[in-house]
C-alpha cells in the first residue's frame, strides 16, 4: 500500500544538474536569503553588525528589498508592523550581542500583540559557543537565553545544511497561532564559509490551523443561544484571524452588543447599533459586561487595559475563545476554547439559533449615553476637538501607529478606526518609541495609503534618528508629534499620586527644525488648524512633520478605589 506521504517529487533533469553544480560565490548567507525567498518573504529590515556581514552581503546577490533603520530596536518595530499589516512573517536581521539585545523591547512588544516578527541574528564563531569564555567580540554567555522568554521560539544553527530547515521551523513558528516573534541565531564562521550546497529554491512552511474542539462549542451555542442578555468582548485575536465579518454575523444573530478592547480596534463597526464601541475603560461599561448572564470574550486574555485594570467581576458564565493557551482562563473562570478566532466564530455561526432582542440596541444607546456624559462633565474638548481633528484628516482606509502618550490612551476609547487592522499602538508590551518606525514598516508593506504615527515628544526621542531612514526610503509617513515637554502621562500619574512630579520635564529640540535637517518637511500646527495642516501634510507623498504644541489631559479613571 502506497501512502500520500510516502510520495516524493522527483527531481528533473535540469533541476539535478542545477544542484550538482551550485554557482560559485555563494556563502552561508546566501542559504539564508535564498530560503527567505522561497518561503516568499520580498522585504527584510534589519542593521548590519561584523558577525553578520555575511547574510548583509548576500542579499546584495538576492532579489529581497532592505529597509535598513538606525537602531535595531526601532527595526524591530518596523517589522513588527509590516507583520501586522500583511499577516506574513516579517524578517528581521540583526548582528550578535549589542545588536541583538537592542531589539529585545521590540520583540517584546511583537510577542504581547501577537505579531509574526522573523529574528535571525549572527552568533560568535561556532568555537564560542556553549558558554565559555572565549572572548569573542559581541560574546555572551548563551545568547538564545536574552530571548527565551520573550519569544514563540529558538533556533540556533550550528552547521550551513541547517540553515534552510531552521528558517522554515521559525517561519511555521511565527505564523502559527498565536502569531508571534521567534529567533533563529548563526554562528559568523557558518554565514561567512562558501557553500557548496544546493541553491534553496523553494519553501515548505505551513502553519498549522487550530479549530476549536466541537464538544465545547456545541456548549458554547448553546450558552450563547440561551442567554437573556449576551454580550461579546472582541479583542485582537478577532483581527488578527481577519474574523470581523464572522463576529458581525454572529453579534446580529444573537443581538448581543459587542465592545473592542485596546488591541481589538476596528473588529466591529463603531457605529453600528450593538457597538458599544472602545469604551472598555469605563465603569458604565464594565457594570453592563458584568450584567451579561453570557459573555463571550473572543481573541483576548481580558488582561490589565481589557478588564477596566481587573475591576471587571463577570457574574455570568464566560465562553472564552483564544489561541494563545497561556491566556486562556488566566483572568477569569470560563468555557475556554482553545482556538483560532475565525475557526472558532464560524462554529458559533453554524450551530447558534438566531435570538430576537428589539431593547438591545437602546440598552447600548444608554450606555454610551452615560459614557458621554461621564465625559462631558469633566471639560475636555480640547483633547476631543484634537482626536477629532485626527480622525477627520486621515483617510479612512489609512493605518495609524500610536506611541504611549496621551493622545493615544484617548484613542484606545474614543477612536474610530474605520476597520480591522487600522489601528496599532504599543499597548501590548507598553514601551516607547513604538509609532513612527513601526509606521515606516506599514509604509513599506503597503506604499499605496499615507500612513500616520502620533507621538508625544518624549517618545519622539526614541525614534528621531529614524527620519533618515524614512527620507532614504521616501517611506510615505506623516508624524504628528505632541509637545508637552515631558513625559505627559507621567506627569499626570506623578502629579495624583504624589502632589509633584519628578525627572519628568524635558529639555527638548526644535521639532520642525530638526525635520528639515533630515530633508522631511515640518510644520508647526495648532489645535485649531490641526485637521487641515495634518490632512495636507497626509495628502503630500513622502514623510513628514506635524508639530503640535499642546499640553492634554486624560480623562478621570473610574477603576481607582474599586
Amino acid at each position: 500500500m502506497t501512502h500520500d506521504h510516502d510520495l516524493v517529487l522527483r527531481p528533473t533533469p535540469a533541476q539535478t544538474e542545477a544542484a550538482l553544480n551550485p554557482p560559485p560565490g555563494r556563502n552561508g548567507g546566501d542559504l539564508v536569503v535564498e530560503t527567505l525567498a522561497g518561503l516568499g518573504a520580498t522585504t527584510v529590515f534589519g542593521l548590519p553588525g561584523q558577525h553578520a556581514l555575511g547574510m548583509f552581503d548576500a542579499l546584495r546577490r538576492s532579489d529581497l528589498r532592505y529597509i535598513g533603520l538606525r537602531v535595531e530596536n526601532n527595526a524591530g518595530f518596523a517589522a513588527d508592523a509590516y507583520g501586522r499589516i500583511t499577516g506574513e512573517a516579517a524578517p528581521l536581521l540583526l548582528s550578535t550581542g549589542p545588536g541583538a539585545l537592542t531589539s529585545l523591547a521590540a520583540l517584546q512588544e511583537a510577542a504581547a500583540a501577537s505579531a509574526p516578527v522573523l529574528a535571525i541574528s549572527s552568533q560568535v564563531p561556532t568555537a564560542g559557543l556553549g558558554g565559555g569564555r572565549h572572548g569573542y567580540l559581541h560574546e555572551l554567555p548563551d545568547q538564545a537565553a536574552s530571548f527565551r522568554g520573550v519569544v514563540k521560539s529558538v533556533h540556533t544553527v550550528r552547521t550551513q545544511s541547517q540553515i534552510p530547515s531552521a528558517i522554515e521551523a521559525a517561519w511555521t513558528s511565527a505564523l502559527t497561532a498565536p502569531h508571534g516573534p521567534v529567533w533563529v541565531e548563526i554562528p559568523q564562521d557558518v554565514l561567512l564559509a562558501e557553500t557548496a550546497i544546493p541553491v534553496v529554491t523553494g519553501g515548505d512552511a505551513f502553519p498549522e490551523e487550530l479549530p476549536p474542539r466541537p464538544e465545547l462549542t456545541a456548549v458554547a451555542s448553546h450558552l450563547l443561544s440561551h442567554a437573556e442578555r449576551p454580550a461579546i468582548i472582541a479583542g485582537g485575536g478577532v483581527v488578527r484571524a481577519d474574523a470581523s465579518g464572522k463576529l458581525k454575523q454572529l453579534a446580529e444573530l444573537l443581538a448581543a452588543p459587542v465592545v473592542t478592547t485596546p488591541g481589538g480596534k476596528g473588529a466591529f463597526p463603531w457605529n453600528h447599533p450593538l457597538s458599544l464601541q472602545s469604551w472598555i475603560e469605563d465603569r458604565h461599561t464594565t457594570d453592563f459586561l458584568e450584567d451579561a448572564d453570557v459573555l463571550l470574550v473572543v481573541g483576548s486574555g481580558l488582561g490589565e487595559l481589557s478588564s477596566n485594570y481587573h475591576t471587571f467581576k463577570p457574574r455570568g458564565r464566560v465562553v472564552q475563545i483564544e489561541a494563545d493557551l497561556g491566556k486562556l482562563e488566566s483572568n477569569h473562570p470560563a468555557l475556554g476554547i482553545h482556538a483560532d478566532a475565525r475557526l472558532a466564530l464560524q462554529a458559533l455561526l453554524e450551530t447558534v439559533s438566531e435570538r430576537q432582542d428589539p431593547g438591545a440596541p437602546e440598552r447600548v444607546r444608554e450606555v454610551l449615553a452615560k459614557v458621554g456624559e461621564r465625559i462631558a462633565s469633566q471639560e475636555l474638548t480640547l483633547e476631543q476637538d484634537v482626536l477629532a481633528s485626527v480622525r477627520r484628516a486621515l483617510p479612512a482606509s489609512s493605518p495609524s501607529f500610536w506611541d504611549m502618550t496621551i493622545l493615544a490612551y484617548w484613542a484606545w476609547s474614543a477612536f474610530d478606526a474605520k476597520g480591522p487592522n487600522h489601528m496599532h499602538s504599543a499597548q501590548g508590551a507598553g514601551g516607547l518609541g513604538y509609532a513612527f518606525p513601526a509606521a515606516l514598516g506599514a509604509a513599506a508593506a503597503d506604499p499605496t495609503r499615507p500612513v500616520l504615527a502620533v507621538s508625544g515628544d518624549g517618545g519622539a526621542l526614541y525614534s528621531i534618528a529614524e527620519l533618515a531612514t524614512a527620507r532614504q526610503y521616501d517611506l510615505n509617513v506623516t508624524w504628528l508629534i505632541v509637545d508637552d515637554g515631558g513625559y505627559g502621562i507621567l506627569r499626570e500619574y506623578m502629579n495624583d499620586a504624589f502632589g509633584e512630579a519628578t525627572a519628568t520635564e524635558l529639555s527638548r529640540p526644535d521639532y520642525v527644525a530638526l525635520a528639515e535637517s533630515f530633508g522631511v518637511p515640518g510644520l508647526r500646527t495648532t489645535p485649531e488648524t490641526l485637521e487641515q495642516d495634518l490632512a495636507k501634510a497626509l495628502a503630500e507623498p513622502g514623510p513628514s512633520v506635524v508639530l503640535l504644541p499642546a499640553v492634554l489631559r486624560m480623562f478621570a479613571p473610574t477603576h481607582l478605589g474599586s
